[in-house]
């Protein structure tokens, strides 16, 4: 076992989701009040005045509207600042609320400014009459003050001062996965890469268990942001029965991320046996009663499908009768017990999730299609690092469906496609055209002829082994001819 986690604490994330929910057009107000709320206590208490300034500035800060404030921000561009993208709502226009108050800042500073000289004449102090151990001590107090108050590049600059200073491999990983989280903090996506790899790095050169577990919640949650959602869920559901990395995120949290990203990018064999039958997922979404109990002990094994066919009679896949017996609310305190964590999670439902995951499997693609919508009202737009690829994720999972579904058929009427999803023909019609068009699904449709067909273009294997070998072959007898024209030729050389 390795030694325990450090800098762990700094910065406070869930106050970077509050600062997105306030510019969230999608937000509802009683979420916009909380936050707002949530955001002012944590100001006040930890004394954030760099952080407060960043924020509600008359003229500096990112959630002051242009044209506010005093005169000089009439001179202010209207667009975001390029560092705020991965704080607030991309694309948003929404006047955020966090009203500017001279006296508390001054204040909040002052009282920053107090508590850095006390800490320097405790450094000075270790300095002269300590050893190695407190003036590093008294560093990295230094370091998570400015992680504290909101101080980013006095942050990253105290936590690479103290990596410079300290020789111990746990520590030096703590102190990149700090600057990580910092980089999270304020959407800092270059930052975060960067760090990423140096932590695997040092994680690679001896880096222990825990540490390297901690590390793949990290790496998987920065390939979220960056829709890189193929490479982050391998990471994120192995992260799933291991997770204590409370300082990144809620359980409830990694569970959404996990499910989304097995959802969206695993085969049909995976998806099955990492998500669907997962027993820390089946636990959450999928069981009822003692199967429950069974799965959060483990008893339930996450083994492949038995049957991978989906019957279908005629032309049309079966709709299903009624939505899967999924879980509603969940309370996930209780499964992170046995770590610290930041704070109590609120109870999430989960039930539109199960349906997602339920019904795209058993292909019941109208539930899907109504689960889809859910899941991007209550999860895609509310959380900072899925909104701003919400869309490209309604797409790539629509598309999922129909790919599922036209696998299995050579010809499928257009008109019943579209019942078994729930849609218009004419929405139906536009919507295969786009992914026709860019490659994504190989079929044609035909609407000369009556309502309307959908015809697949599947390649012949057959056909194309024996082209392969055909020209394979031909390729061989060439090589093998101009090897005999040389081995005669220098048989003649020699005579």
């Amino acid at each position: 076992m390795g030694s325990e986690p450090q800098y762990a604490k700094w910065p406070l994330l869930p106050l970077s989701q509050h600062v997105f929910t306030l510019t969230n057009p999608y937000a509802a107000r009683p979420a916009i009040q909380a936050s707002t709320k949530a955001l002012q206590d944590a100001i006040s208490e930890h004394k954030m005045a760099p952080l407060y300034r960043y924020l509600a500035h008359p003229t500096e800060g990112i959630l002051n509207p242009a044209g506010e404030g005093t005169a000089a921000s009439s001179q202010k561009s209207t667009g975001r600042k390029p560092s705020t993208v991965g704080m607030v709502a991309t694309g948003s226009s929404k006047t955020a609320s966090l009203p500017w108050d001279e006296d508390v800042y001054k204040k909040l500073k002052a009282e920053n400014d107090k508590e850095l000289e006390d800490l320097q004449k405790e450094e000075d102090e270790a300095v002269e009459k300590a050893g190695d151990t407190e003036v590093s001590a008294a560093r990295g107090k230094r370091a998570e003050i400015y992680a504290r108050v909101g101080d980013k590049d006095k942050a990253i600059a105290a936590y690479e001062d103290l990596f410079e200073k300290t020789g111990i491999l746990g520590t030096k990983i703590d102190l990149v996965l700090a600057i990580i989280r910092v980089g999270l903090f304020f959407g800092d996506k270059s930052l975060v890469k960067k760090q990423i790899i140096r932590a695997k790095a040092l994680v690679e050169s001896g880096g222990d268990w825990d540490r390297r577990n901690r590390l793949k919640a990290y790496e998987g949650l920065h390939l979220l942001t960056v829709r890189s959602y193929n490479l982050a869920a391998p990471l994120l559901l192995d992260s799933l029965s291991t997770f204590t990395s409370y300082e990144l995120c809620t359980y409830s949290n990694l569970v959404v991320y996990s499910v989304l990203a097995g959802s969206v990018s695993l085969k049909r064999v995976d998806f099955k046996s990492k998500v669907v039958d997962a027993p820390e997922i089946k636990a959450i979404l999928g069981a009822d009663g003692e199967d429950k109990i069974l799965a959060l002990s483990g008893a339930i094994s996450a083994g492949p499908g038995a049957d991978e066919d989906t019957s279908m009679s005629g032309t049309t896949a079966k709709s299903a009768s009624a939505a899967p017996k999924g879980t509603t609310v969940v309370n996930l305190t209780t499964l992170g017990s046995g770590a610290d964590q930041t704070e109590t999670e609120a109870a999430v439902d989960f039930s539109s999730l199960a349906q997602l995951v339920n019904s795209l499997y058993n292909g019941h693609y109208k539930l899907f299609f109504q689960a889809l919508a859910l899941v991007e009202e209550q999860f895609l737009t509310q959380d900072r690092y899925l909104h701003e690829h919400r869309g490209w994720f309604i797409r790539e999972m629509r598309l999922r469906a129909y790919q599922q579904l036209l696998q299995s058929y050579r010809v499928v009427g257009l008109e019943s496609m579209a019942n078994d999803f729930g849609v218009t023909v004419d929405f139906l019609d536009r919507d295969l055209a786009k992914f026709i068009a860019g490659g994504r699904i190989p079929c044609t449709i035909d609407r000369v002829t009556g309502k309307g067909v959908i015809e697949t273009n599947r390649p012949d294997d057959k056909n194309k082994q024996y082209q392969d070998v055909v020209k394979q072959g031909d390729q061989l007898i060439t090589k093998l001819q101009k090897y005999g024209q040389a081995v005669r030729l220098r048989g003649s050389e020699r005579a």
